[in-house]
């Protein structure tokens, strides 16, 4: 038998402040599994949202590129798209949301700059460069919000296993543990009153009896 389950004022005192902790540690978790999912369907909604907007510019993106294509020739396009600079400025930081370390980007696409001659071209590959440095913020976000969207959830189910286990195994635990103690000690005081009375009693007698 565990010793801490043996009924004595020590272990019940533990028993109760166990039983307290529980029922903290249950509040926090419920707590944070609230927060996170509000966080999470947050997310959700600004990636539906974000995913629509790069259907359109992605459509509108090829679409100039296919009449650049017709207009200036595919290697001719080809040979502009190679002058583009792949420079960027990207940078990946984090904040903490319950403990929860979400990586969110900080983009700054600065300003568009001409990397080509304008002799030459046609307004359909300068709408193509656009709309494409577009879809590349847009994804670049998307990236952001989908990566913290999934450590969310994968929060969100920790959090919730362990409120399951706190208010369906933990808790339930201690709460039998200080009935069983509690009525113990409280069987072990009649008994002692009662042991009491009798000494009293044959105490009484023997006076009676001198």
């Amino acid at each position: 038998m565990d010793p801490n389950m043996f009924p004595t004022k020590g272990n019940l005192i533990r028993a109760k402040n166990s039983y307290a902790l529980a029922k903290q540690g249950y509040e926090l978790m419920d707590k944070k599994r609230n927060i996170l999912i509000r966080e999470l369907m947050e997310l959700i909604v600004r990636a539906e949202d974000i995913q629509s907007k790069i259907m359109e510019v992605y459509t509108d993106a090829y679409r100039s590129l296919q009449q650049a294509n017709i207009e200036l020739g595919i290697s001719n396009v080809e040979n502009f798209a190679d002058a583009v600079s792949t420079k960027d400025n990207i940078k990946i930081k984090s904040r903490s949301i319950m403990g929860v370390e979400i990586p969110y980007i900080n983009y700054k696409a600065g300003p568009m700059e001409l990397t080509y001659s304008l002799y030459g071209t046609t307004e359909s590959l300068d709408r193509a460069r656009s709309a494409f440095i577009k879809v590349k913020e847009l994804s670049v976000e998307l990236a952001a919000i989908e990566n913290a969207a999934y450590r969310l959830a994968v929060n969100v189910k920790k959090a919730q296993k362990r409120a399951n286990a706190l208010q369906n195994i933990t808790i339930p635990k201690y709460r039998e543990l200080i009935k069983y103690i509690t009525n113990a000690l409280e069987e072990k005081e009649r008994e002692e009153f009662t042991r009491l009375k009798v000494i009293k009693k044959q105490m009484n007698n023997k006076r009676k009896e001198k």
